[in-house]
């Protein structure tokens, strides 16, 4: 199972390891070039496994120093030690034995920051997914389980903190200026859960009643100074802890449970067992530094690692192939908290605008796989919105086909099935077989096959019968190694809206499953008759999102109207005004493209004033509403020859139309919605704060001045307004002196607050046009720019690549070739970075010719580098196959 070596790993090879471990205690003597890590393993030979089996261990860029069994020094012939494995051959037949080995390693000069690695003074581990084999040659695989003894010895001057996962069992001085601390874990665990860090940090604490009565201690990690903002993240933390007792029936295990913020960090966090390492992105936050889009991102991140606790650590991923068992399902359950603590309906949004940004691109692109893939060569590579977000509507379509009451009764049956395994997707739909009595055979496919479907609707009304009759037909695209694709079970719920907004109940339902409100598609093409319906209805079909689908439904501008008036489902309400608006604006870029002027239905402007003045309606829906699809959605709806130029061009002589129109109603939104207090992060006070600054950005277009924007920037109380002014005067000014004058002041003020700056780099990092290329190689140079540290790189140069379309596309190719060079120069450093900005090339074949072939010219020259990553030339040559 191996996948260091970029070899294939094919599902289908899966088999048990030859031995079973039974515990790990491991002893760290930490230094910041040389530390000692010594292993004590025992295992035993799995019944029915030959004597002259070997064992092989993992191990990656590993030194040995040392190798006992049973205490005794093991003969040179009877062992192995290569770059990838450790194999010992003439073990014990029956009985347990011990395996000793000790490493050395320099933490300090491991920059792919994974394994054991140090960073601003501390040291951090990050194992998933295969980064324990970088500590110690281990069975470094999922379905390994131990309980771990953790022994950490390190100079107590300049690390008297020292962590891992469990329990403290306790620790003291040793006499020369080191100390020790002893930690057990009694849950079985594999190797990527483990966690250790060391160093000199601040700490927020508090405590957290079960249900139950037991007392657990919460601590919360920080860079010294920074303990008030880490506040916000406890406040979310006991949140979570109590919504998934609520909820779930989830009940925390140990004694203590403790999150470390570190700034160097390739993910966003990790979910190690009661001991949780974040990114300090998604930890720290205070109105002056932090937006509400921060708020709610820390609220989120610190939900789905403590969920983690149950969906992924007491109960894990057979092997990576089921990584979607785990994260997918964790992220439904983070999803619905965010719902329940905020606004359903606009959480919904929020996820449906990213699923459709970045999955279903993935789905559409050369990097398409499955929710389960069948095989990888690097799984560091499977870390993506398919598995992630599609996973967590493939859970989501579970309790919609499923009802709550059936959907809660299959989780109650996973957890007790299945806890302290490591299981398989199987294992878990199995659980819902059980308790609905319903065959999901059909339904797991969407585990199995990769791409979006597409559901194509049509509908007729007959007037004398009162009958009207929704014909269906579904068509899954062929995805790289997937040409054929079997029809899918795909939950649609629907409304079926009568002229005067109510919601026809039919007599009968003929030709399809109807449950409640939700239409069973099952078929390639189905026709279902809705009896009983006294008046021609608008058809609300897929309503809240309830399949991931690409839908294609003829429908007049009248009808989307009536939707954005009378729908009762706020998603589906939101989904006819972006339908109006996508519509329009993929209509206007065919205009630009072909010299013709551009015409706007007055509905749309219509539609979108009287939903932004709708008070009855919540502002941070009315501020989803008055959203235009991005330029991005644009190009997916297009799909081929796509002109970056055009679509922004078209996009802006849209938004410039609906800003003239709504200009007094914008103005009075804008001073209506004023701040009256001091900032506060809940979802309200954000909700208004979002609806006013999308007042602020129509003023600003319709006004076509700087003034509105710079005088917004100099007023703000608070990070939310500041950058949403600041970015606004970048991208529509770039070049006026208030625009220079602000970002200098902002760069000036939060100099020294890293996360901040990442902002004032992304800001930059997303002006549109031929300039942006020459200003982000000129913020190379700053020297703020830290090309070590993945946030950073992140916000400047994957910002870049993925969110400025018309500056990363470029006609003459040269911002390709600039993305070429840097990511071969990050892969010789942090090969996960790289490969993750690679991706940003994905949809390349979609673009117009001339765009294109100069995006293949740089992608041929990354496929060429000397020495790729396995990281890297997986994604290169996937995305250059055909």
């Amino acid at each position: 199972m191996r996948t260091d070596t970029g070899e294939i790993i094919h599902l289908e090879d899966y088999r048990e390891t030859d031995f079973v471990l039974e515990r790990v205690d491991l002893t760290f003597e930490l230094d910041p070039t040389d530390t000692k890590v010594e292993a004590r393993l025992i295992f035993h030979r799995r019944a029915g496994v030959p004597a002259d089996a070997p064992l092989v261990l993992d191990g990656d860029e590993l030194t040995m120093t040392g190798l006992l069994l049973d205490q005794e020094p093991i003969a040179a012939s009877d062992y192995e030690a290569g770059a990838t494995a450790l194999i010992i051959r003439n073990l014990p037949e029956s009985v347990p034995f011990e395996i000793c080995i000790t490493t050395a390693l320099s933490p300090q000069t491991n920059t792919q920051l994974m394994g054991l690695y140090r960073t601003n003074n501390v040291y951090c581990t990050q194992c998933e997914a295969e980064g324990f084999r970088r500590i110690t040659y281990f069975p470094d695989r999922p379905d390994v389980l131990a309980v771990y003894t953790v022994n950490i010895i390190a100079d107590k001057a300049t690390a008297p903190l020292l962590l891992s996962n469990g329990n403290f069992l306790g620790g003291a001085g040793m006499g020369d200026g080191r100390h020790f601390a002893a930690w057990f874990d009694p849950h079985p665990k594999p190797s990527y859960l483990f966690a250790l860090v060391a160093g000199d940090l601040g700490v927020v604490e508090d405590t957290f009643t079960t249900a139950s009565g037991r007392e657990v201690a919460l601590k919360i990690y920080v860079e010294h100074g920074n303990e008030p903002r880490a506040t916000y993240a406890m406040d979310a933390l006991k949140r979570s802890m109590r919504w998934d007792e609520e909820v779930f029936g989830r009940e925390y295990d140990l004694d203590i449970f403790m999150i470390v913020a570190v700034s160097d960090f390739n993910m966003g966090a990790m979910e190690n067992k009661g001991l949780n390492v974040f990114n300090d992105k998604y930890v720290l936050a205070d109105p002056e530094t932090a937006t509400d889009q921060d708020y709610a991102n820390i609220e989120a991140i610190i939900a789905h690692e403590y969920f983690h606790n149950w969906t992924g650590n007491r109960i894990t991923c057979r092997d990576w192939f089921q990584l979607c068992l785990k994260e997918g399902l964790t992220v439904y359950r983070d999803h619905e908290f965010s719902a329940d603590q905020r606004s359903r309906a606009v959480k919904r949004i929020a996820e449906v605008r990213m699923l459709k940004a970045e999955q279903f691109p993935e789905d559409g692109g050369p990097l398409a796989h499955p929710v389960r893939p069948t095989r990888y060569r690097e799984i560091n590579n499977f870390y993506t919105t398919t598995v992630y977000e599609k996973g967590s509507e493939v859970t989501r379509m579970i309790a919609t086909l499923l009802g709550r009451d059936l959907f809660k009764a299959g989780m109650d049956l996973y957890f007790e099935r299945h806890d302290g395994q490591a299981v398989t997707i199987e294992d878990f739909v199995a659980c819902f077989e059980a308790v609905s009595g319903r065959d999901l055979t059909q339904f797991a496919l969407w585990y199995h096959q990769a791409g979006t479907p597409l559901v194509s609707a049509s509908g007729t009304y007959d007037a004398a019968r009162q009958r009207f009759t929704l014909a269906l037909e579904q068509m899954v695209p062929p995805t790289p190694g997937q040409p054929t694709k079997e029809p899918m079970h795909i939950p649609l719920r629907l409304a079926l809206v009568l002229e005067d907004g109510s919601i026809a109940t039919p007599s009968a339902v003929t030709g399809g499953e109807l449950t409640g409100d939700v239409l069973h598609l099952t078929e390639r093409s189905q026709t279902v008759h809705f009896d009983g319906i006294s008046s021609r209805p608008v058809i609300s079909l897929n309503r809240d999102f309830s399949a991931p689908v690409n839908l294609h439904l003829e429908r007049s501008a009248a009808e989307r109207a009536h939707l954005a008036r009378y729908e009762t489902d706020l998603f589906a309400r939101w989904q006819a005004l972006n339908d109006m608006a996508l519509l329009a604006l993929v209509e206007g870029t065919a205009s630009v493209r072909t010299g013709e002027p551009l015409t706007i239905e007055p509905a749309l402007i219509e539609a979108l004033l009287v939903a932004a003045g709708d008070e009855t309606l919540e502002p941070a829906f009315r501020a989803q509403a008055l959203a235009l699809p991005s330029e991005s959605d644009i190009a997916r709806e297009i799909g081929r020859q796509v002109d970056p130029d055009a679509i922004f061009s078209a996009r802006q002589q849209i938004m410039a139309a609906i800003a003239e129109a709504g200009r007094e109603q914008f103005a009075a939104l804008f001073e209506q919605l004023a701040p009256s207090g001091p900032f506060t992060p809940d979802a309200a006070s954000a909700g208004r704060r979002a609806l006013r600054n999308s007042a602020l950005t129509y003023l600003v277009v319709a006004e076509n001045s700087p003034a509105r924007a710079a005088k917004a920037f100099a007023a703000a109380d608070n990070m939310t307004d500041r950058i949403h002014a600041l970015t606004t005067l970048a991208h529509r000014f770039h070049d006026a002196p208030e625009t220079t004058q602000a970002l200098d002041d902002f760069k000036t003020r939060f100099a020294d607050n890293a996360l901040v700056i990442d902002k004032w780099f992304a800001a930059q990092a997303t002006i549109p046009g031929n300039g942006a290329l020459a200003r982000v190689k000129a913020l190379l140079a700053d020297p703020l720019f830290n090309p070590l540290n993945p946030n950073r790189v992140r916000s400047l140069i994957g910002t870049f690549a993925f969110s400025n379309p018309t500056g990363f596309n470029r006609p003459d190719g040269e911002a390709y070739r600039f993305l070429a060079a840097e990511i071969l120069d990050i892969d010789r450093r942090n090969p996960q970075l790289a490969a993750r900005l690679l991706t940003s090339m994905r949809s390349w074949r979609s673009l117009e010719d001339g765009r294109a072939e100069r995006a293949k010219l740089a992608l041929k020259e990354i496929a060429a580098g000397a020495k790729l990553s396995a990281d890297v030339s997986d994604i290169v040559e996937r995305t250059l196959k055909s």
